[in-house]
């Protein structure tokens, strides 16, 4: 093979790679989830990673003793992180398709995702 093809080759090869990476990478920023408690006395968003991002509490959450309440912001930021770790992982799959990479990054999130 010609060298320079070859080097043509193997640029535009790097260019889709780090253009699928920049897209993901910007999909993957808007990623996040927010859940809301069963009756709505919590509501908490989190982003891609899981990282909590907001806790919003109605007048009906005041009603709570503080361990239930407690109990309940955990609980409900357990499935905030959930719903965005299934959504990481379908915006993953996209760009990755059924790989080992995408094995690697899903066996770190909750059974329910995977």
């Amino acid at each position: 093979m010609d060298p320079a093809q070859w080097l043509a080759d193997y640029q535009e090869r790097l260019e889709r790679v780090a253009y699928s990476a920049r897209s993901a990478s910007a999909s993957l920023a808007e990623v996040g989830a927010s859940a809301t408690s069963p009756r709505g006395e919590v509501t908490v968003s989190v982003n891609a990673g899981g990282v909590l991002g907001d806790v919003a509490l109605t007048p009906a959450a005041r009603k709570l003793d503080v361990d239930t309440l407690a109990m309940l912001i955990v609980s409900t930021a357990r499935e905030a992180q959930r719903l965005a770790g299934a959504r990481m992982a379908e915006v993953m799959s996209s760009y990755l398709g059924e790989s080992d990479a995408l094995h690697q990054i899903t066996s770190h999130l909750p059974e329910a995702v995977r």
